[in-house]
């Protein structure tokens, strides 16, 4: 990246990088290295996420990432956590994830979807894993059902069911309005700070 860029990434405050997967590392790694707080929301990556947390830590920087923004997603995390905890003394409920997207997403599951399995899981007696558009159900791996349609925004679905009832937990994005605002709140969050964080620490939410 050239001297140019580095130039303009330290007039800011803060840099909001939302790109691909294949460049997100590099972005991220190079606004720390530049001195300059970073919000990533590109999904698709993760894999890579303690490599960037561990630069963030060694530069003394500031590095916030989250699979989504909108403050009504993370709400809807805090609450999937909690019924997880509740359902992992109720074996008779069995999970399924599902989510809508449009047709342009390029991952899928979606960064949202994993970070609710995640939590899924954590909470988990019996399940390990998860697996996509599975053709049968498998006792040990969570459900996932990913659709790509249209120009939805995003919608989310957590599904328990037992044989006497079922409870739904969903999230509908109405536009992609929620996520830029929130992006944004975190920007103004973030600035002065250090360390690594996520949405829950900018909401003040467990």
């Amino acid at each position: 990246i050239d001297q140019l860029s580095l130039a303009l990434a330290q007039e800011a405050d803060v840099v909001i990088e939302f790109t691909r997967p294949a460049a997100a590392l590099q972005n991220v790694l190079f606004c720390l290295n530049a001195g300059v707080p970073v919000v990533s929301g590109t999904t698709g990556w993760t894999e890579s996420l303690p490599e960037a947390k561990q630069f963030c830590l060694e530069k003394k920087g500031a590095f916030l990432w989250a699979s989504n923004f909108s403050v009504g997603v993370n709400l809807f995390f805090a609450l999937n956590r909690r019924l997880a905890q509740m359902m992992s003394q109720r074996p008779e409920y069995q999970v399924s994830v599902a989510e809508w997207h449009h047709m342009h997403k390029l991952d899928a599951p979606s960064g949202t979807a994993l970070t609710l399995l995640q939590d899924l899981l954590s909470f988990s007696n019996t399940q390990t894993n998860w697996e996509l558009n599975p053709a049968e159900s498998v006792s040990d791996k969570i459900p996932v059902t990913a659709f790509r349609e249209g120009e939805i925004p995003g919608t989310h679905q957590i599904r328990w069911e037992s044989p006497i009832d079922s409870i739904t937990l969903e999230h509908k994005a109405h536009s992609r309005a929620g996520f830029a605002t929130g992006a944004v709140l975190a920007a103004k969050w973030l600035k002065d700070k250090k360390g690594v964080f996520d949405m829950a620490d900018v909401l003040g939410i467990s």
